[in-house]
């Protein structure tokens, strides 16, 4: 059985090798005309100095939390410091990797887009796939590569992996999550900041179109698609994906089965089938000229999930034991098998109905758009009732979903359902960092004055794009919610707690503080783009009335001066925001003790993946009811109308970009703080109980 973990690490190391392979294809590929590499080069130079300067504040954090995981820890147990670091090391590498071939990728899209449809889709699709694949490789031969060395070290008997392997690994899923927060925080700020800035001013102001050369913030913009769409969400996926595998790893170690460690290792191996099965269905992504690439990125997703419930079935029944105990109920390798379906099947559904509620054309984007034509209060109110509504199915879906996976197999069903709906997050990356290289190509095409079939071939792919956005939006809140939850289950049990009294008093103040928690979390994430988009507003306007001959095409904006105002304004701003989800369970724990960190966790992913889901589905709606109106729908571009959606969409931006998805990882965080935590809890009283 101690062998069977390098086959995941096997798996790793060829999703790296898969990444290594289509960067160089990507690279090969020609950039296009002397003016389409000056705008890629700016919107690259742009996107490696954000990360460059957020990477050394977080460079910080990350020394500041390793010195106090290693002083406050006794024993081995400092060991989670070393966990901590290559947690950390493998998200950020991964976001930077991916970031790169991003903004290499861009230009790139355009000149295939000169050649026809399936070119520019091949193109920008590998591009993503290079995210995805970084992603789950790193995190992946990170969490196993730990995984074999500890269990070398120290053992895989029920009680050292309960007590010494799994507190040293927890660590890994801490820096992940640090990582992930700040990433999706900063990067959330610098995009929408960016975009609010360009379409206020450009858009309402001016007159503009969308990606106008003569818009000082049209680089900004097109950066903060990548630090914002492609490192934030690639950061917030790897958090999910490794808190996903080692709260299944914790929760298997529970069991008491006459092999302990299969349970632990099974998460692992899962992942790997995952792991192939997206890179194989990567190839099955292709279309042609007139062809819907919707459909093909669809394929790739479909095909990624057949092949992996396939594998899975044979894989669960050679690894996991015939029979196991939890918490005094004996389950079998079948249960946990359909855990993982339902995991599955409920992420596919989720996807599929916010599709329902955010793509353009649709009914619920529609009514938006019809309603933007008595005015933009008329506009929000109906986004705002979008996204209510929108919460509904979702969240009834989730909870049928922890339902059956418990009735199948315990908690340890609970933390094997996210893992499965996160199988294939390889190829549902790459499809979603897709969309941001999509966006960045048709940016390109109409600042190099391309002509218009390369734009209506960058505007299909676009369009594509934003549907995909959305669904990955809804698919990492309901990931978001099984992992924060499979997590909180992984700390009851390092904590010995058996069940939680709802009469008592700290539960219920817990509670309260931890449904709260989102709430101000999202004010701070929102005023944060509110000042930041303030600063680029004042910018563009002084640039359009002190820079002679802009308007008309003689002047040259300052766009660095732009990008840079966007980079120090989130840099800046990100700092309360993301430090409220670390500092919260840690003072919590030591000031009021385990049981009101209960409590805070259970009220933070309540309220947050609500809150996430209303956001997420609001702006999406708000955004693609603009681009409904966009196509020549309710007076078209210039309108009344559009003018009102604008509003909407602007409104939407921070709904959907900066606050909601990064509540995704404050849930996990906060979950993540608590067990990494939790030897230390066990070794003090707190100070007010």
């Amino acid at each position: 059985m101690e062998n069977i973990i390098f086959y995941p690490l096997a798996a790793a190391l060829l999703a790296l090798l898969f990444a290594f392979f289509k960067t160089k294809w990507v690279l090969k590929q020609s950039e296009g005309t002397d003016k389409m590499k000056e705008i890629s080069e700016a919107v690259r130079q742009g996107a490696n100095a954000f990360l460059k300067r957020e990477y050394s504040i977080i460079a910080i954090v990350l020394v500041i939390v390793a010195l106090c995981l290693g002083i406050f820890n006794v024993g081995v147990i400092k060991l989670v410091a070393v966990s901590f670091i290559v947690g950390s090391t493998c998200s950020g590498l991964a976001g930077y990797i991916g970031m790169k071939v991003a903004t290499n990728s861009n230009a790139r899209t355009t000149a295939a887009a000169q050649k026809g449809l399936n070119p520019a889709l091949k193109v920008a699709f590998s591009g993503g796939s290079v995210m995805g694949m970084c992603v789950v490789g790193l995190s992946l031969f990170g969490l196993a590569g730990l995984f074999f060395i500890y269990t070398k070290m120290f053992g895989t008997t029920h009680c050292s992996l309960n007590e010494t392997v799994l507190p040293i690994l927890a660590g890994f899923s801490l820096g992940a999550s640090t990582i992930a927060l700040f990433a999706r925080v900063g990067g959330g700020i610098y995009t929408k900041a960016a975009d609010v800035g360009a379409d206020l001013v450009g858009k309402v102001e001016a007159g503009i179109p969308e990606d106008d050369p003569r818009n000082p913030a049209s680089i900004a913009d097109n950066v903060g698609d990548n630090v914002g769409d492609v490192a934030g969400m690639g950061a917030d996926l790897f958090e999910s994906y490794s808190g996903a595998i080692l709260s299944s790893i914790v929760l298997g170690a529970v069991a008491i089965s006459s092999n302990c460690l299969a349970l632990s290792v099974l998460p692992l191996v899962l992942a790997g089938v995952g792991i192939i099965a997206s890179i194989i269905a990567t190839f099955f992504v292709r279309t042609k000229d007139g062809g819907d690439p919707q459909i093909a990125l669809d394929m790739g997703m479909v095909i990624a999930g057949i092949l992996f419930i396939i594998c899975a079935y044979p894989i669960i029944k050679y690894v996991a034991p015939a029979t196991f105990s939890l918490s005094g109920q004996t389950y079998g390798s079948t249960g946990i098998f359909w855990a993982v379906l339902v995991g599955l099947v409920s992420g596919t559904l989720i996807g599929f109905i916010t599709n329902y509620y955010t793509a353009e054309g649709k009914k619920q984007t529609i009514r938006i758009a019809k309603s933007a034509q008595s005015g933009p209060a008329t506009a929000i109110i109906e986004g705002l009732g979008t996204g209510m509504l929108s919460v509904a199915l979702p969240a009834l879906i989730l909870g049928i979903a922890i339902i059956l996976a418990f009735k199948y197999c315990g908690l340890y069903g609970i933390a094997i359902a996210g893992l499965g709906m996160l199988s294939t997050t390889g190829i549902q990356l790459a499809v979603d960092a897709y969309g941001p290289v999509a966006d960045n190509a048709g940016g390109i095409a109409q600042m190099a004055g391309l002509e218009e079939g390369v734009r209506a071939r960058t505007d299909k792919l676009d369009a594509v794009g934003n549907t995909t956005a959305a669904i990955g939006k809804g698919f990492a809140i309901g990931s978001a919610a099984l992992t924060a939850l499979a997590l909180f289950e992984a700390y009851k049990s390092a904590m010995g707690i058996t069940g939680v009294d709802i009469s008592d008093p700290y539960l219920i103040s817990g509670l309260m503080i931890g449904a709260m928690m989102p709430f101000l979390f999202s004010s701070l994430a929102m005023r944060a783009v509110g000042e930041a988009a303030y600063d680029m507003v004042v910018e563009v306007r002084r640039q359009f009335k002190t820079i002679p001959g802009i308007m008309e095409g003689t002047g040259k904006p300052d766009y660095k001066r732009c990008v840079d105002i966007s980079t120090a304004s989130a840099l800046k701003k990100m700092i309360m925001p993301a430090s409220l989800g670390v500092v919260t369970p840690i003072l919590v724990g030591v000031l009021f003790g385990k049981e009101m960190l209960c409590g805070v966790l259970i009220g933070t992913t309540i309220s947050g993946v609500m809150l996430a889901l209303f956001m997420a589905n609001a702006g999406g709606a708000w955004d693609n009811a603009k681009k409904y109106i966009e196509t020549g729908k309710m007076g078209g571009k210039g309108s009344e109308a559009h003018k009102a959606a604008i509003i909407g969409d602007t409104v939407g931006d921070p709904f959907k970009d900066t606050a909601g998805p990064s509540l995704n990882v404050l849930m996990k965080l906060m979950a993540t703080v608590a067990l990494t935590m939790a030897p230390i809890l066990k070794l003090i009283e707190p100070l007010f109980k």
